[in-house]
């Protein structure tokens, strides 16, 4: 059998690559691709085939998913560009003769009004009519989200138009995991998993925070364009700010809030909470 991840010089590919060989798959068996193999050249000493992969090029695709079984596509970053990034990636699956696609979705992407949904329904729907077997793994909200944000949140407080909503988000390794659990366990072609831990408001996260910190932090709303102007004062590209406040109001309506527990079946365990992640990205 042999796996191959793309995105593997990401953070959740590198993760998933991580999680398969921590289930006991024999590294021979695992193929990383990415853009910038140099980053992940390391994984070679442990016995990990890296190969090239870009999404904008059609024939190293091709190269990069021969004689593959199963696939983890990753969800491209260039918002904007992911449709036709992705075509390319399903087609040379479909081409290579892959015979299982897990694809990184969205939250209830088929329903979802969120400016990142388009894609991700795209997506979903090109894998329907490539007529390879997938699964799709509808990812919640990375609550490293949040947690790389620390140093600002302890030193400006919380800003966001986040409401009174509930996100539930769950940490890239327990998303990793779910997709180490579908790629090396028969049965899970055809579904699709809405994924995410235990839910918060963003008023419950300022006073997590407060209490792992030991000292308080506040949580301020604002309206969705003034959050987007405070995000490209940041530093942020207009785009980019525009799709996190979107993301914002998304939470606000109940969007990123997820019901079930797909990803604890698939993980085997409670997901790491919203408070034991703080903990950890303050120690670190």
């Amino acid at each position: 059998m042999s796996i191959v991840v793309t995105g593997a010089t990401g953070h959740l590919g590198r993760l998933v690559v991580e999680a398969l060989l921590d289930r006991g798959v024999p590294a021979e068996q695992i193929v990383a691709t990415g853009r910038r193999v140099e980053s992940i050249a390391d994984l070679t000493e442990r016995g990990v085939t890296v190969r090239h992969a870009d999404f904008t090029d059609p024939e190293s695709l091709l190269a990069a998913f021969a004689g593959a079984d199963k696939l983890l596509l990753v969800s491209g970053s260039e918002v904007g560009q992911r449709m036709s990034q992705h075509r390319n990636a399903i087609t040379a699956a479909a081409q290579a003769g892959v015979g299982l696609i897990a694809y990184t979705s969205l939250p209830h992407a088929d329903t979802s009004t969120l400016m990142l949904a388009d894609e991700h329904l795209a997506t979903e729907q090109m894998l329907v009519e490539a007529g390879v077997p997938y699964v799709v793994l509808r990812n919640g909200w990375y609550m490293e989200n949040y947690t790389t944000q620390l140093p600002i949140f302890l030193e400006h407080g919380i800003v966001g138009s986040a409401g009174t909503g509930r996100v539930s988000a769950a940490t890239r390794a327990d998303y990793a995991a779910a997709a180490a659990t579908v790629l090396t366990e028969d049965g899970h072609a055809g579904s699709t998993y809405e994924l995410g831990g235990q839910s918060f408001t963003m008023t419950e996260f300022a006073a997590a925070l407060s209490d792992v910190a030991g000292r308080e932090i506040t949580y301020t709303d604002v309206p969705v364009e003034q959050y987007s102007q405070i995000l490209v004062g940041a530093g942020l590209p207009a785009p980019m700010a525009a799709a996190f406040a979107d993301s914002d109001r998304g939470v606000a309506e109940g969007q990123l809030y997820i019901e079930g527990n797909d990803l604890e079946r698939l993980i085997g365990r409670t997901p790491t909470s919203m408070p034991e992640a703080l903990a950890a990205a303050l120690r670190n």
